[in-house]
């Protein structure tokens, strides 16, 4: 089969690989969809390197079709030759071929196509672990998503609305305030014209402080920011791409029992991630049939053009995910 492949200038490059071998508690998926996703872009260059057993080249989501089932697979699940389904992985998504365990798949939500599909499994395990696991979220309560055009956002934001959930976002240009319009946040900040520490204070001051936020950016606007949250809220740290240091007065952190959660979806073990996907599914995935939880695809490339959709998020340009189509 074929795969993609870092070369050693960091380019890209689609060539020849070994087959998988379906393991007894394994399906073998053909792929139709791979969804990009940032980590891609970390291990690309070399700092987020695949859990071990994991095939060396990138893709976290992938939606196709299986085409054969392990002996231990079948005896333990339901799934068999012929399924549509989508799946988490801990790489090995950017191919022809995949092997999945068992409990790392899901089936493809009804009305939902299998590029669509493919932008589901990581972006909303990891929007639902975030909202639901650690942020313990509630209907009524105010969420605080930064980076609104992301597309991890693009999952947060309506799966919040959709389960009653009131939010604010951040984006950088009027543009963007336009492009993430149809997410439903209730107020987008544009933090080149308003000053975001200013709103969290109105808020709080309003009686619509934040219950929760999902931080994906960090750097010196966090410590400013975390001080104007609802008396213990919690604030889940998932990256850091506005730097990696921040100031925080402690004494409000206690006084006001905020926490401070860091928190990866590929951290996690097999076993937990597994039941993410089981309360993805029984949650989520209804929603999703009825359109009102759906992901934003900004654009769909044929794999070969991986280099090039790469570029889209290196550069920033999309608003929603960006998806690999194979065959």
């Amino acid at each position: 089969m074929k795969a993609i492949l870092v070369n050693d200038d960091r380019s890209l490059r689609w060539d020849n690989v070994p087959d998988p071998v379906c393991g007894a508690e394994d399906c073998l998926v053909k792929i139709e969809a791979a969804a990009l996703n940032r980590a891609d872009l970390m291990q690309r260059e070399g700092d987020y390197p695949p859990p071990p057993g994991c095939p060396e080249w990138m893709g976290l989501e992938i939606a196709g079709t299986i085409i054969e089932v392990g002996a231990e697979a079948a005896v333990k699940s339901g799934w068999k030759v012929g399924d549509k389904v989508c799946a988490l992985l801990g790489g090995g998504g950017y191919a022809e071929l995949v092997n999945v365990k068992y409990d790392m798949l899901m089936p493809v939500p009804e009305n939902c196509s299998m590029v669509e599909a493919a932008a589901i499994p990581e972006a909303f395990a990891t929007a639902y672990l975030n909202l639901f696991i650690e942020g313990k979220i509630q209907p009524g309560n105010t969420l605080l998503m930064n980076a609104g055009a992301s597309g991890l956002a693009s999952v947060v934001i309506p799966m919040a609305k959709a389960f009653g959930i009131r939010v604010i976002t951040t984006v950088r240009s009027d543009e963007d305030v336009e492009a993430i319009g149809h997410l439903g946040a209730d107020v987008i900040v544009n933090t080149r014209k308003q000053d975001i520490v200013e709103v969290l204070k109105q808020q709080l001051a309003e009686g619509h402080s934040v219950d929760v936020a999902i931080d994906c950016l960090g750097g010196e606007i966090m410590g400013k920011c975390i001080h104007y949250l609802t008396h213990g809220a919690r604030w889940i740290m998932i990256a850091a791409l506005a730097g990696q240091h921040t100031q925080i007065d402690l004494k409000n952190i206690y006084v006001r029992n905020v926490r401070i959660i860091g928190s990866t979806l590929r951290s996690r073990t097999p076993e937990v991630k597994a039941q993410i996907l089981a309360s993805l599914v029984r949650d989520v995935f209804p929603k999703v049939s009825t359109g009102e939880v759906k992901p934003t695809i900004y654009k769909v490339l044929p794999i070969q053009e991986a280099e090039a959709a790469h570029d889209i998020l290196y550069k920033g340009q999309n608003v929603g995910k960006v998806v690999l189509t194979v065959g």
